[in-house]
């Protein structure tokens, strides 16, 4: 049964005043990379590692918005994915066009109620220090690949609405092939591209109209595509467009794009790795395609690859669930703590089936990364896989200020040696289990030598190691 949705109204007016952060945090209180440590986020002021999980992508659609997000932050998630789909997949959502007695749509008017969604999950997670990482497109909503009609339904298909036609707008009547081969002119519309000023002015008052609601929050990211194989020139634009509208509201918003190949090495990932001024932070949640020793090695090469000029690293998609098409349960937590562990500035769980979601075992992840960041906060180790010896492949994994701090990740037990040489006195160590994400004993540790760690069970275990003073 469907649930009637809830949400605060907001009061709209013209665009130009809209883009006035009436209610914006100080400058010094909004998102922006941790200026110590810039491949972390700070938030208020502090530095912040950023953990989420969510069963929806497009969170301000659901009617059960609250409950996810007093589940997320009770589970200590801070940091949810909002696509602005509208696609009509499980009978909730709604468009954010106005529809017409004749049943088509305008797209000169808004339906109120997909902005009132919008407006209170702002105003929802900002009162609950969650930060909201928006992708502003999502080519799957333009398709009918896979035998969907979401093409077929959507107010943009000139069938649906009393704005233009086939003709004027150069859209065909289906797009039958996957959204990867790039047939949809929908994402070739910007004045550097084919300037299809038919389409393209409604796709930027839909931007302008999005902006008047998040432009009011200092907690809001920026991503322009789900992960897009399309026309580089396309995201670009939409990047600086938004920049220039939030700096002209006197707001500094970060932005980035979500490529598509599964590979982090690829030309495709170098338009965003290469373009600091363009794209503020890096999202990488393809490579949680890759699995096990791959995908940590490919994560690190990026880190390396951005070391001289470092950006915060998220993964607001970490796939694989037991039943879904992209690794199994296992995988999905091995994934998301390889990027915690390496240094990944924020990762979530995906939505399922692709991902566990905000599941218990997920839920269990995010109480562990916590205990753990309450001993060793993250931006103040590294990656130190070279201080483990006797570690088989993927067995391991371990971040370190060496001397002071420890975090080390077992995938399924195991015993590995912790170098320990010059750093001399004792230290504490605290087990904390992946599958109840609870303290699970603690132990102590004399340094000047290589010492053995083993994992107390099988299973996905974390210890956290710290100097004792």
């Amino acid at each position: 049964m469907i649930k009637r949705w809830k949400g605060g109204a907001v009061c709209l007016g013209a665009v130009a005043m809209l883009l006035v952060p009436a209610r914006a945090e100080a400058a010094d209180d909004a998102l922006r990379p941790y200026q110590a440590v810039p491949s972390y986020w700070q938030y208020k002021g502090r530095p912040v590692l950023l953990l989420g999980a969510s069963d929806d992508d497009n969170l301000f659609q659901r009617p059960d918005l609250l409950d996810q997000l007093e589940r997320l932050k009770a589970a200590g998630g801070n940091y949810i994915r909002n696509t602005m789909s509208d696609r009509p997949d499980k009978g909730f959502e709604v468009y954010a066009f106005k529809r017409l007695p004749n049943g088509k749509y305008d797209l000169n008017q808004w339906n109120d109620e997909y902005w009132r969604r919008f407006e209170a999950m702002l105003r929802l997670t900002s009162e609950r220090d969650i930060i909201v990482q928006i992708e502003v497109w999502d080519r799957f909503d333009y398709s009918d690949s896979g035998g969907s009609d979401r093409w077929q339904r959507h107010p943009y298909n000139p069938k649906n609405n009393v704005n233009y036609s086939y003709e004027e707008s150069g859209f065909a009547p289906r797009y039958p092939d996957h959204p990867g081969r790039n047939r949809q002119p929908f994402f070739f519309t910007t004045p550097d591209q084919r300037n299809n000023q038919v389409v393209f002015r409604y796709q930027r008052r839909f931007v302008d109209k999005m902006l008047a609601h998040s432009l009011k929050y200092g907690h809001v990211l920026y991503c322009m595509d789900n992960e897009t194989s399309g026309d580089p020139a396309w995201g670009a634009y939409w990047a600086r467009y938004i920049r220039k509208r939030a700096a002209e509201a006197g707001r500094r918003v970060y932005v980035t794009e979500m490529w598509d190949s599964w590979d982090l090495k690829s030309e495709q990932h170098r338009h965003t790795l290469d373009h600091p001024e363009i794209y503020q932070f890096v999202d990488v949640s393809q490579n949680n395609h890759q699995k096990d020793q791959r995908h940590w090695d490919h994560f690190q090469w990026v880190r390396k690859y951005l070391a001289r000029r470092p950006r915060p690293i998220n993964t607001v998609k970490t796939y694989g669930a037991d039943g879904g098409r992209f690794g199994s349960s296992r995988d999905g937590v091995e994934r998301w703590w390889r990027h915690v562990i390496g240094g990944v500035a924020a990762a979530r769980f995906h939505r399922p089936e692709s991902g566990l979601g905000l599941s218990a075992r997920a839920a269990a992840c995010l109480q562990a990364a916590r205990k753990l960041e309450s001993l060793v906060p993250m931006w103040e180790v590294e990656p130190a896989n070279r201080l483990l010896e006797q570690r088989e492949a993927d067995e391991a994994y371990l971040a370190a200020r060496p001397g002071h701090l420890y975090a080390l990740y077992f995938t399924d037990g195991g015993s590995v040696g912790l170098d320990l040489r010059g750093a001399e006195g004792r230290f504490r160590l605290k087990w904390i289990s992946l599958d109840s994400g609870r303290w699970a004993g603690e132990d102590q540790l004399k340094g000047g030598n290589v010492v053995t760690v083993t994992a107390p069970d099988s299973g996905g275990w974390v210890a956290a190691i710290v100097a004792l003073r």
